[in-house]
């Protein structure tokens, strides 16, 4: 036995020693294996000069020590810094990194100890906030770099040409920033390119023909511009080129059908444009093409039904919202590949292909909707996954099984709720020379009955005149009531409309209708005074050309300076600087910019004296000079911006709510929002003011008889003179605040719908992070103050309504802002009270309200035309007084308002709107 044991433990020891042997050869292999893939970055730094340059760019953008320890050698420990085996740096990557504590304070884009890297290759800060212009020496000195990542840095300005001289760049990725101006066609010259992606900016002008040239290029992306005109047929030379996008823009006029020699072309995105005409046959030389986006356009004409016979990878079609007519091509059905089809929203008529679904049918979605076919439908639909046929002209019975996934509604079929009526079932068949089926029901065929009895007659015609009679007598009595009832408020409005307060010396009278107290409107000043302060009106005195009058800077002879509106009466409304000067007679509200006095001598000019506002306007603050030798932008910290949003509904609460009749603004943008020299809130451009309409009548029997207007549209026909379009034109300054972007609230109505639709589908009750992607990227701000921003990017959202009654009271929107974590708090958390005990009076209520509507209710109101020499961003200057109109609300626009952009709240959140 013991002889047995001796060799047992013999055979154990064996086996333990060969499996000590693997594993340190496994080990070897792996310690060889990494030393000869890592083995060009385990070289120290040779080059003091470089090293000095990387401690210089970790000041400068403010690195970390976690991630760049000073005392460590860069090329072995640093994260990002790749290095050649001679010690050289080549490669330089910050994607992602946080900044520091005090890097975070002021952001900028400054990378000038680049210039010492003479053998960089690499410079990569995706997603690393970079605010600045991209400096012009990045083309001049930088020759050696092949890829350069720019995406999502906050880089603003335009991109300098010089970039066009670096012979070696491969890759240049500049997306997700406020670029603007056009692209230079210097870019042409970069023969090397094999990627360009410059989408999500701000660029006007046209794509530049010089981009033919780059035939190595493999994916061009300059979707989400702002780029015009047509697309250039020497795209088509690009033969390598596997991913175009340039959807999201304003290009014009047809597609060209040298496109169709992009053989190598997978993704083809020309979505959200304007472009006409039809698709050209030539694009079926398109044979890799799996993916192809031409919705949201304006093409017109029928469908080559050859058009899809070589492109037998396409995966995904999108042809939605154009003008497209005539029969889908029956290739569409059978393609193998095919899981996404669209082309709902246009003209297509026919009945469906009688040819079987593709082989992978469970898999696919096909969308028809808003089209004009018809026919029967047959049980080889029931093979898709889902299949949208609404709003066509279906007839017959429905396949049991196709039911459960497809949408059905607005058609001619049988059975089925929610369908068209009978006549338009009717004439749409017989238009087309068909019989509709009757929905399944016999047609009427049987001989007419007998005649009705002559009294039967009689008995119905004395009821018909009893009834109409009756009806005639109401409409009368009701027709009485109002006239009574209005020429009794216009006796009212004649009693209140007198004057009160003496006429100034050498002055015109005021208008019967207003009511001014001069002593109460500080000075009267001579217009030699006033003539003396502004050099006599000189040009370099002149702030801007207001919509209400000339703006200029002065100084009196006491030394204090002031701002002078000069009117115009000649061609201006005469009564417009009347109506400021009435408002200013009630009282100095302390958010009213400080009225010193006023100069009525000459009859064709009058002139009205402000207090000069150190700070300007919110247009020319919110981004300023930075005190630094660079002349860096500076933009107001998160604490400023929340005191000046709170600051102006202040104001605009004292209009609405404590004066009476209601005061509407009708010129609510950041130009009318000045600042003091403490940034404290003082309103402007009030020569719009007037009184609300529609909503004043107290009586419940006066309200009922008024004849009808517009919610937006009082008597006067001013489609601005309701509170409801001052809280709108508020909500776009708020997310200018919560944003950055700066003009929007003064834009036009174009524009604006932009802004909106790619602004407002970030912002939800329930989900904060969201917001993170439209905030200002110059904000720093912590979690508790990223709540805040969130709330008032919320309370925004309700001010946009698109419907004026649902939009919060303006005292309320003041309660939210003075309440920020309050109301995100409350309302994300979803709490028993908020959901079953509102009560009328809630602010939290109020604001929330407006978020319970359907998104299909897009209902705008029309703001007032911008008028020659109104305000806009490019004509602020320092100082401004505010002037200019407030866009509409929401217009007709070449780009389709998403249904996500008014998201509903969750179902079970029950939130009364205070009356």
């Amino acid at each position: 036995m013991k002889i047995v044991d001796i060799i047992m433990m013999g055979e154990d020891q064996g086996r333990k020693r060969v499996k000590l042997f693997i594993i340190g050869f496994l080990i070897f292999l792996l310690f060889f294996k990494c030393s000869s893939t890592f083995g060009q970055q385990l070289v120290p730094l040779s080059s003091d000069l470089e090293r000095q340059a990387l401690l210089d760019l970790r000041s400068s953008l403010g690195i970390r020590a976690r991630d760049w320890p000073r005392k460590a050698d860069p090329c072995l420990v640093w994260i990002g810094v790749q290095c050649q085996q001679n010690g050289r740096v080549i490669g330089i990557n910050v994607s992602g990194f946080r900044r520091t504590r005090v890097g975070r304070q002021n952001p900028q884009f400054v990378v000038d100890s680049l210039l010492n890297f003479t053998l960089l290759v690499s410079f990569n800060a995706s997603g690393f906030l970079l605010p600045g212009s991209i400096p012009e020496w990045f083309g001049q000195r930088m020759l050696s770099l092949q890829v350069l990542d720019l995406r999502s840095c906050s880089v603003f300005g335009s991109i300098p040409s010089s970039l066009g001289n670096l012979p070696s760049l491969t890759v240049l990725y500049l997306s997700s920033n406020s670029l603007t101006g056009t692209i230079p066609s210097s870019l042409g010259q970069l023969l090397r390119l094999s990627e360009l992606d410059l989408s999500q900016n701000s660029f006007t002008g046209t794509i530049p023909l010089s981009f033919s040239s780059l035939l190595n290029l493999t994916v061009l992306d300059l979707s989400s511009n702002f780029l015009s005109g047509s697309i250039p047929s020497g795209i088509g030379n690009l033969t390598n080129l596997q991913n175009l996008n340039l959807s999201n823009n304003s290009l014009s006029a047809s597609i060209p059908a040298e496109l169709g020699e992009l053989s190598a072309l997978v993704d083809l995105d020309l979505g959200l444009n304007s472009l006409s005409g039809s698709l050209p046959v030539g694009l079926q030389g398109l044979r890799s093409l799996q993916k192809l986006v031409i919705g949201n356009n304006s093409l017109t004409d029928v469908l080559p039904e050859n058009l899809f016979s070589n492109l037998t990878k396409l995966q995904s079609v999108d042809l939605s919202h154009n003008s497209l007519s005539g029969a889908l091509p029956v290739l569409l059905w059978s393609m193998p590949q095919l899981s996404f089809l669209d082309v709902s929203y246009n003209n297509f008529t026919s009945v469906l292909p009688n040819s079987n679904s593709p082989s992978n049918a469970t898999f696919t979605t096909f969308n028809l909707s808003h089209n004009n076919f018809f026919g029967n439908l047959t049980s080889q639909l029931s093979g898709f996954n889902f299949i949208d046929l609404s709003d066509n002209y279906f007839e017959g019975k429905v396949v049991d099984n196709i039911r459960g996934n497809a949408s059905l509604s607005t058609n001619c079929l049988q059975n089925l709720s929610n369908q068209r009526s009978l006549m338009d079932c009717t004439l749409f068949y017989s238009q087309r020379g068909l019989i509709f089926d009757n929905f399944g029901n016999p047609r009427n065929t049987t001989p007419p009955g007998p005649k009705p009895h002559k009294k039967s007659n009689r008995r119905l015609a004395f009821i018909l005149a009893g009834v109409f009679g009756g009806l005639g007598f109401i409409v009368l009595l009701v027709l009485f009531l109002v006239c009574c009832l209005r020429r009794r408020e216009r006796g009212d409005a004649d009693q209140r409309g007198r004057s009160v307060g003496p006429v100034p010396e050498g002055g015109s009278p005021p208008p019967p209708a207003l009511s001014i107290n001069f002593s109460n409107l500080g000075e009267a000043f001579t217009y030699e005074q006033l003539m003396l302060a502004t050099s006599k009106f000189s040009d370099s005195n002149l702030i801007k050309h207001g919509h209400s009058g000339d703006l200029f800077r002065g100084v009196l002879e006491s030394g204090s300076p002031i701002v002078i509106k000069r009117v115009d009466v000649r061609s201006l409304k005469k009564e417009s600087y009347m109506v400021e000067l009435e408002l200013f007679s009630r009282g100095m509200h302390p958010r009213f910019v400080p009225l010193l006095g006023y100069c009525l001598e000459h009859e064709d000019e009058k002139l009205v004296v402000y207090k000069y506002m150190p700070n300007g306007d919110l247009s020319n603050s919110l981004y300023k000079k930075s005190e630094h030798e660079d002349d860096s932008l500076q933009s107001l910290d998160w604490i400023t911006r929340l005191k000046i949003a709170i600051g102006a509904a202040e104001g605009l609460s004292y209009l609405h709510h404590e004066c009476s009749p209601p005061l509407v603004h009708r010129d609510v943008q950041a130009s009318s929002i000045l600042l003091d020299d403490k940034f404290e809130v003082r309103l402007g451009s009030l020569s719009e003011v007037c009184k609300q309409e529609g909503d004043t009548h107290q009586n419940v029997i006066t309200r009922l008889l008024r004849l009808p207007q517009t919610s937006e549209q009082g008597s006067s026909g001013s489609t601005s003179a309701t509170c409801a379009y001052d809280v709108y034109c508020f909500g776009k300054v708020l997310l200018e605040l919560v944003t950055g972007k700066l003009g929007m609230s003064a834009s036009d109505d174009a524009t604006t719908n932009e802004w909106l639709e790619q602004t407002l589908p970030h912002i939800n009750i329930y989900e904060r992070e969201l917001v993170t992607k439209i905030v200002d990227p110059s904000l720093i701000v912590d979690e508790d103050l990223l709540e805040e921003v969130w709330a008032m990017a919320v309370v925004a959202k309700s001010c946009l309504n698109p419907k004026p009654s649902k939009r919060p009271l303006m005292r309320y929107i003041l309660k939210a802002l003075e309440n920020p974590l309050k109301v995100v708090r409350e309302e994300n958390s979803g709490s028993a009270r908020l959901r079953t005990t509102s009560s009328r009076g809630s602010w939290n209520a109020a604001v929330f309200g407006s978020w319970r509507h359907s998104s299909s209710e897009i209902v705008g109101i029309p703001g007032p035309s911008i008028k020659e020499g109104s305000s806009s961003l490019k004509q602020s200057g320092a100082g401004s007084q505010g002037s200019g109109a407030c866009g509409g609300d929401l217009s007709s626009s070449n780009k389709k308002l998403s249904r996500d952009v008014f998201p509903e709240p969750a179902s079970d959140v029950d939130i009364e709107r205070p009356e």
